[in-house]
């Protein structure tokens, strides 16, 4: 098979990127990694619209097809290797675990605004601009629930490590940044992502990167 490669961003910065970087390693697939730095100069969205018609990070490139968006990416993986169990096997785990994914991939404006990802530095108390909170309750809402009612068999949403981890993967590294006061559930489910060999290798590579990007600075 061809080599798969992912274009993303600043590890530092890129929630969107992040997403199926962890997918990838965490089902053991190989792939090519090429890191654009956002923002730090004038010719950086050139680079890449050289891989991505939408001029955005995530891109998957796999033989002649070209996958950008980070949900299509996952659900491309999904596909392309329907053993790897990306999603949950039963029908109804299944069904929610798109339904979070999909409200994850299109919602929590102010959470996003207010508590960007930046995972070199600690901001303890800040971003709670109106509605971070309410978006805060309903994200620890969704993990409560999505443990409760599928968690068995693993310390993930759904058991063992699927596409809907992915996607809460950002808002985990956000919750740490800003020090977000959790129920032991929700903090069982950050520390549990955190632990994972991958997570701490982005969070790593992350923290020796020297770009700044002063928008996702406080």
């Amino acid at each position: 098979m061809t080599q798969l490669t992912l274009v993303i961003g600043n590890k530092n910065y890129s929630s969107w990127s992040l997403r199926p970087w962890l997918l990838m390693k965490q089902l053991g697939l190989e792939f090519n990694e090429i890191r654009i730095s956002l923002y730090n100069n004038l010719d950086y969205a050139s680079k890449i619209r050289q891989y991505s018609p939408s001029g955005k990070v995530p891109v998957l490139l796999h033989d002649t097809q070209t996958v950008w968006d980070s949900l299509a990416i996952c659900e491309y993986l999904a596909e392309t290797f329907p053993t790897l169990q990306c999603w949950p096997e039963d029908k109804a785990a299944r069904a929610f675990a798109r339904s979070i994914s999909a409200e994850m991939h299109s919602g929590f404006q102010n959470l996003r605004q207010n508590m960007p990802m930046n995972c070199r530095t600690k901001y303890p108390g800040k971003g709670l601009a109106p509605g971070v909170q309410q978006d805060i309750d309903r994200i620890t809402n969704i993990w409560q629930e999505s443990r409760q009612e599928f968690g068995n068999g693993g310390n993930f949403l759904f058991g063992h490590f699927a596409i809907a981890d992915a996607f809460f993967a950002p808002v985990v590294l956000r919750f740490v940044t800003y020090d977000v006061q959790l129920d032991p559930v929700s903090r069982n489910y950050v520390e549990a992502v955190l632990a994972l060999p991958a997570m701490q290798e982005w969070i790593k590579a992350a923290k020796n990167e020297t770009e700044i990007i002063p928008q996702y600075e406080y």
